[in-house]
């Protein structure tokens, strides 16, 4: 039995390293063993701005990868917290009744999707504004060289 509290927890505290879909569809899922490669790559892109400073060119590549992988896995965990106990245990409890308990949403539930968008919306909209502001000032700085 899958317990939809369980699942959004997951999805928002270990989403970015796959730990929701290996619970959700066990060890075999792709996807799973996907997700920690975009959030590695943004940790290096973090390490690499500790390193060589803001105006390093592949840190504002890689960066973004890490927040969009955090929100996107907010965004699920948002998604799964308010899935109905019918959708819920029709896609991940099957073998049980449609208003089974496993499927239930309570206060822990209301709980991660708060917190999941809290920070995912913060997450995302940092990592755009992260994103276009580097971008630009590289187009400034390319226009400054055209331009001498």
């Amino acid at each position: 039995m899958k317990n939809k509290t369980v699942a959004a927890w997951l999805t928002f505290i270990g989403g970015p390293l796959g730990l929701h879909r290996f619970y959700l569809y066990g060890k075999g899922d792709l996807l799973g063993w996907l997700l920690p490669v975009p959030t590695a790559l943004g940790l290096y892109g973090l390490e690499r701005v500790q390193q060589n400073g803001l105006d390093d060119l592949g840190s504002w590549v890689l960066i973004p990868l890490l927040g969009f992988t955090m929100a996107g896995c907010a965004l699920n965990a948002i998604v799964y917290g308010l899935m109905t106990p019918e959708k819920w245990n029709a896609r991940f409890n099957p073998s049980a009744s449609a208003d089974a308990a496993s499927g239930r949403t309570n206060w822990f539930t209301i709980g991660a999707i708060s917190l999941a968008l809290l920070l995912g919306t913060t997450v995302l909209m940092s990592s755009l504004v992260f994103s276009f502001q580097r971008y630009f000032e590289y187009q400034i700085e390319e226009a400054r060289k055209i331009s001498q």
